[in-house]
C-alpha cells in the first residue's frame, strides 16, 4: 500500500513567595511521555461498555435491530447477513471503541462514529473507518478507500489486514476533535475533524454533496451493511473525558 500525502538558590530566589517557586519547578520538571499521559487519560475514563449484545444495536432511523443481522449466542457474533445499517442505542462524544472484524472475499463493510439520524442514510453525516478485503475488493486499489481508512479522506500509512477470512482487531480513539484508527495494534490514520484541513478534504470529495457530513461531535456508532456477509465480535466501548 501507498503512504498518504499520514546550583543553589541566590537570597532573592529564596524570597520568592512558595506559590511562585511552585510554579517555576513545574515549568522547569520534564514533560510526561505521551505513554504516561495516555496511562494517566485511560484511568479517568468511563467503564467499558459491552456492545456484543443484540441488544445494545437498532436499525439506523429504527426501533428495531433488522433480522438480516444475527447475534451468535455461543460464539457471541454479530454477523451482517442481510438488512440495513445499524447503530447503537447509545450516543458518544469523546470515546474509545474496541472490535474485531472477519470478511469473506471481495468483502466490504465500516464502520461509522458520530452517526446522526438527520440524513435518510447514515453515510450522509457520519464519517467512516472502512472495512475491507484489500486484495479482492476494487475500493483495495486505492489507499483511501482501504481498510483502516478514514473512508476517502485520510488513507492508512501501510496496509495491515490479515488474510481473508482471519479477524481484524480495530480500535477507534476519539478525544474532542482528535481521532486515531488503529487496525491490528498499529496506528494507521489520525486526524483532527472539522479542522481545515478536514474541511479542504471534505469539499474535494463526494461528502462536499452533504451539509451535515462529518459536523456532529456526538452520535451513535454504526455498522455498515454493504451487501456482503461481515461479522464483529469482541465489541466494546467506553467515554473518554
Amino acid at each position: 500500500m501507498l503512504p498518504p500525502t499520514f546550583g543553589r538558590a541566590s537570597g532573592a530566589t529564596s524570597r520568592l513567595p512558595l506559590a511562585v517557586l511552585a510554579a517555576l519547578l513545574f515549568a522547569c520538571a520534564p514533560a510526561q511521555d505521551s505513554d504516561a499521559q495516555a496511562s494517566a487519560a485511560a484511568a479517568q475514563a468511563g467503564e467499558w461498555i459491552d456492545l456484543q449484545r443484540a441488544d445494545a444495536w437498532r436499525g439506523y432511523r429504527s426501533d428495531t435491530l433488522p433480522t438480516g443481522w444475527v447475534f451468535d449466542t455461543t460464539t457471541r457474533e454479530l454477523t451482517r447477513r442481510a438488512g440495513k445499517d445499524i447503530i447503537t442505542r447509545q450516543q458518544f462524544g469523546s470515546f474509545e471503541l474496541e472490535l474485531e472484524w472477519k470478511v469473506g472475499p471481495r468483502g466490504n463493510s465500516g464502520i461509522f462514529y458520530w452517526a446522526t439520524e438527520e440524513t435518510g442514510v447514515i453515510y450522509e453525516n457520519a464519517t467512516e473507518m472502512q472495512i475491507l478485503d484489500n486484495g479482492g475488493h476494487r475500493d483495495g486499489g486505492s489507499p483511501l478507500t482501504s481498510a483502516g481508512a478514514n473512508y476517502a479522506l485520510y488513507a492508512p500509512v501501510r496496509d495491515v489486514t490479515r488474510p481473508v477470512g482471519e479477524w481484524n482487531a480495530v480500535r477507534i480513539v476519539a478525544r474532542g476533535d482528535t481521532v486515531e484508527h488503529w487496525l491490528n495494534g498499529t496506528k494507521v490514520v489520525e486526524y483532527v475533524a472539522r479542522s481545515p484541513e478536514w474541511q479542504q478534504l471534505v469539499d474535494a470529495s463526494k461528502f462536499r454533496q452533504w451539509p451535515s457530513y462529518g459536523k456532529a461531535s456526538r452520535g451513535h456508532i454504526g455498522l455498515q451493511d454493504h451487501g456482503d456477509v461481515v461479522s464483529f465480535r469482541a465489541m466494546r466501548i467506553r467515554e473518554l473525558p
